[in-house]
């Protein structure tokens, strides 16, 4: 079979280990991001199966009518709307998704936090630069941590923090409260409390069209001068342009974001990449090897079993 790995950007996937799962098959890997469904329909020409990383390339109509030989897709992780699902069923593509750990995006939401709060990539570009020690840290210890959607990974980053000595408050939906108050963690009295208490907020809610631009420039407004925002879930949870705007204005303070309407984000493209107060990473979150191994070995084993059942 002609397998095909989408947005492979480290070119990484042929040094893991679970690789080995499809050597015997034809395997094309893709470095190099291509959106236009006619560009990368003549790089997919004769793939009879996609290996999608994420939601990095958006797959429709207009792809899949330029892929006849196309039988099956490995999504790594849950199916989304970058995946016209519709589509695929009428065409009698097979779709398997996999499932994953929260680990790796809750540490990296961990790492945001702190970097955030003592300033260490602005330190360590000064000491870079000959410059030794301009800025006062904050520790997380004794603040509040405000978790916006109590999933997975807010259970995870609310239990380092909790860990760390931090005050967690959480907000979202009825069971993100209730397994908040399960935990013996606070939960706000409002949601316009929640923006106004929380030295740090973590948006983890998950998208959907009922979350979507579920944050707003309002929202943002409450918040603190010296207040933290986090994102490492998705940029569209926030309204349009709200994070920008509030940001020049100072409330909050400071943002680290990983997640961008539209990804990859090169040559300094993204209006957040121009202001002194925002930590911009290239979503990273869940962007490590075991991730990785347990991911992507998982949407090989779903083609390796197709392909059996196939020449039965």
């Amino acid at each position: 079979m002609k397998i095909a790995v989408l947005d492979d950007f480290q070119d990484c996937v042929k040094s893991l280990a679970c690789f080995a799962k499809i050597q015997k098959h034809d395997v094309l890997v893709l470095n190099r991001h291509v959106s236009d469904p006619v560009e990368l329909s003549g790089l997919l020409k004769g793939v009879q199966a996609l290996v999608l990383i994420r939601e990095r390339t958006y797959v429709g109509e207009a792809l899949l009518s330029r892929l006849p030989d196309l039988k099956v897709i490995a999504q790594t992780g849950k199916i989304g709307r970058h995946l016209d699902m519709a589509a695929c069923q009428a065409r009698g593509i097979a779709v398997f998704e996999t499932e994953g750990t929260a680990v790796a995006t809750a540490e990296f939401t961990l790492l945001m936090i702190l970097a955030s709060l003592r300033n260490l990539v602005s330190e360590v570009t000064n000491m870079n630069a000959g410059i030794w020690q301009r800025t006062l840290g904050r520790q997380l210890h004794g603040r509040t941590l405000g978790i916006l959607g109590l999933g997975r990974i807010g259970e995870q980053v609310a239990q380092a923090g909790h860990t760390l000595g931090a005050r967690i408050l959480v907000w979202g939906r009825e069971g993100s409260q209730q397994k908040a108050r399960e935990r013996g963690w606070a939960v706000a009295s409002s949601r316009e409390a929640f923006f106004a208490q929380s030295d740090v907020l973590c948006i983890l809610a998950r998208l959907s069209p009922q979350t979507q631009g579920l944050v707003t420039a309002h929202d943002l407004a409450l918040m603190k001068p010296d207040a933290i925002l986090i994102n490492t879930a998705r940029a569209e949870l926030i309204e349009p342009d709200a994070l920008v705007t509030a940001l020049r204005l100072g409330r909050p303070g400071f943002a680290a974001v990983d997640v961008y309407e539209q990804e990859p984000v090169m040559a300094n493209r993204h209006p957040l990449q121009d202001l002194p107060n925002c930590l911009c990473s290239p979503h990273l979150g869940f962007v490590e090897r075991d991730n990785y191994e347990n991911y992507l070995g998982q949407a090989f084993d779903h083609i390796n079993r197709f392909c059996d059942n196939a020449t039965r």
